[in-house]
């Protein structure tokens, strides 16, 4: 076993995909720690008998991925304080069998690089079009990038220096993080390497919706938080569900309503988006589904708008 290389494994109630999960990590090359937040199908006992240390999260603070990667990576750095890389893989993911060596050689090989990630592809993106539309999302170019994914590798130190995860976040904690890593002078690369497998299992148009949503809702707290630096953290995501999620078609109708019908035709700009984007890769279907995004993603914002007024902690927005 490596005891510089460790590997912090999340997830709820995966199920079958959490014994994949496991059984493609090299248990003999590297220390494991899985975190579970209050399932209720034995996952923690079945991590517990591959050989990973189980941590379960408690009840008195609300979920998140951020939270629960950390408790991971102090249980990890608790057992082994000379850990240097710790891999992070949610579970739903499949690790390809020869990431783990690649990635450590690569950081090894660019002590200026904190983060590095990979190909990831999605298991099933034949069973659905919302799949599919999650394996083009991965499909990112290899290269420096500003953020990563849930699945990455990162350098233990680097990670301590940005103080984690921020806990609170409910989505978008990676690209968060990755925002500071770079802000303190690190940088994030993504390998041209196969990494690993996801099962998103989104099969019904309320799933995508939900995801979608959630996605806004990042987008709002990332601007919200790095809105004001110099490279404006998904403000211009955010600016985008507003206007066309939100406030065109409200205009649109409003218009319509109090001036004349002819204002409807403020609405061809979705069609034309459609087929601007359709010569992009996943033509029409992908464009369409990119375009209605702006709406799902506008309740998101709209979600963290509210959330912000209020005295409430944001809840956890789950597609399965």
């Amino acid at each position: 076993m490596n005891p510089r290389i460790g590997v912090v494994v999340i997830g709820r109630n995966e199920g079958e995909r959490l014994r994949v999960c496991l059984s493609a990590i090299p248990f003999g090359e590297c220390e494991v720690v899985y975190v579970d937040s209050d399932s209720t199908d034995g996952s923690l006992e079945l991590a517990r008998r591959f050989g990973a240390h189980g941590v379960p999260l408690d009840l008195s603070r609300p979920f998140t991925a951020a939270r629960a990667r950390n408790a991971g990576m102090r249980k990890l750095l608790e057992m082994h304080p000379e850990v240097e890389f710790v891999q992070f893989v949610d579970g739903d993911c499949e690790l390809n069998g020869q990431w783990l060596a690649e990635a450590v050689a690569f950081l090894r090989q660019e002590p200026q690089v904190a983060v590095t990630c990979g190909r990831l592809r999605e298991r099933n993106p034949q069973r659905s079009v919302f799949n599919r539309l999650c394996d083009w999302e991965w499909d990112a170019p290899p290269g420096d990038a500003k953020a990563c994914g849930g699945n990455a590798l990162m350098r233990v130190s680097a990670f301590q220096a940005a103080g984690g995860f921020r806990e609170q976040l409910i989505a978008g904690e990676e690209p968060e993080l990755c925002v500071r890593l770079r802000q303190a002078g690190w940088r994030v690369h993504r390998l041209a390497a196969e990494m690993a497998l996801h099962d998103a299992d989104m099969t019904r148009f309320a799933q995508w919706w939900r995801r979608t949503m959630r996605g806004g809702f990042a987008f709002a707290e990332g601007a919200w938080l790095h809105g004001k630096d110099k490279e404006r953290h998904w403000v211009r995501e955010t600016l985008r569900a507003i206007v066309y999620g939100g406030l065109l078609p409200l205009a649109a109708l409003l218009l319509t309503v109090a001036v004349s019908p002819w204002f409807l035709l403020l609405l061809l700009v979705y069609p034309v988006q459609v087929l601007r984007v359709s010569r992009q890769p996943g033509g029409f279907t992908r464009a369409f589904y990119l375009v209605l995004a702006r709406f799902p993603e506008f309740v998101g914002v709209l979600r963290f708008a509210r959330t912000l007024l209020g005295s409430r902690p944001a809840r956890l927005i789950e597609h399965r």
